[in-house]
């Protein structure tokens, strides 16, 4: 049975497990910060109020990292709530690379960014314009990959910045979320076709297509199931498919308004394998789902 932790600081947008053994989320429209051991109450941490913090992940270092859109950081907190930040144009994905950095995408100018472990920022430009690069992950060839949702295509980054761009077999299919899967490839998610996809390190794809096309979805992430489990934003379903293609959903609960008025959806978007090795999901509409 899913479980519904309210979250009354604001709407949690990106999830991820921190090495602290705690969940740490984002909440969009409040410019905060959260942290939850499962069982006790949120610890809300507030940054500038217009920030807008997006995707959350943790770096090498201890701390989580992540990006603010519209107020142009990436951001950096320790377990104790202290705050770094470090200027970046339109900042989105982000992810601990394999060289010890952590890289990000930044939307608008068409870059994939780079900040070391002291700080230094570099920038590689992408080699076309308008492709608005969204989620980036770590791949198990030493490289980054991400995705490039104007674009149309999965991207490569090497460690010295070399890109490589790989269109998709589906025409105008938006991908969002990439991850890296079990079987050593990579799987993302192709928002405006309802598919979920698969390319290896050879650029060589293979596509599912969701049994509702129109379920958008948006995160995915590799379970300790060794199956891909992603959210599906229209549907308000949690998604799961294994390395063969066999795919299942299930509907995710709505939070109660605090106004009894509850929102259409449950809003998923952001999801982790949590500490206690369950399913968690980020709600915009107000809680944090845990799947066992």
């Amino acid at each position: 049975m899913t479980e519904l932790t309210m979250i009354e600081a604001g709407a949690p947008y990106g999830i991820a497990t921190g090495p602290d053994g705690a969940l740490w989320f984002t909440l969009v429209h409040e410019g905060r910060i959260g942290r939850l051991r499962p069982g006790s109450d949120p610890v809300i941490h507030q940054l500038a109020p217009d920030g807008q913090p997006m995707v959350i992940t943790p770096g090498p270092d201890g701390a989580m990292w992540f990006t603010e859109g519209r107020g142009g950081r990436v951001g950096r907190i320790t377990p104790d709530g202290h705050v770094t930040t470090y200027p970046a144009d339109s900042p989105y994905g982000i992810t601990a690379g394999p060289d010890g950095a952590m890289w990000f995408t930044q939307m608008q100018p068409g870059k994939i960014g780079r900040i070391d472990a002291d700080g230094a920022l570099t920038e590689f430009a992408i080699p076309l314009e308008g492709g608005m690069p969204a989620f980036i992950t770590a791949g198990p060839d030493d490289a980054c990959w991400f995705t490039l949702n104007q674009a149309n295509a999965i991207g490569r980054v090497s460690p010295r910045g070399e890109i490589t761009i790989h269109p998709l077999p589906t025409e105008a299919a938006a991908p969002v979320g990439i991850t890296l899967g079990p079987d050593e490839a990579l799987w993302f998610v192709e928002i405006a076709a309802g598919q979920i996809g698969r390319i290896d390190t050879s650029g060589n794809f293979t596509e599912y297509p969701l049994p509702d096309r129109a379920s958008r979805p948006h995160a995915i992430v590799t379970g300790p199931d060794d199956a891909l489990w992603f959210t599906e934003w229209s549907t308000g379903h949690l998604g799961r498919i294994t390395p063969d293609g066999s795919i299942t959903e299930r509907p995710l609960p709505t939070p109660p308004h605090p106004h009894d008025k509850p929102a259409p959806t449950p809003e998923p978007h952001g999801l982790t394998v949590g500490p206690d090795k369950s399913i968690w999901v980020a709600l915009e509409s107000g809680a944090l789902a845990r799947i066992p």
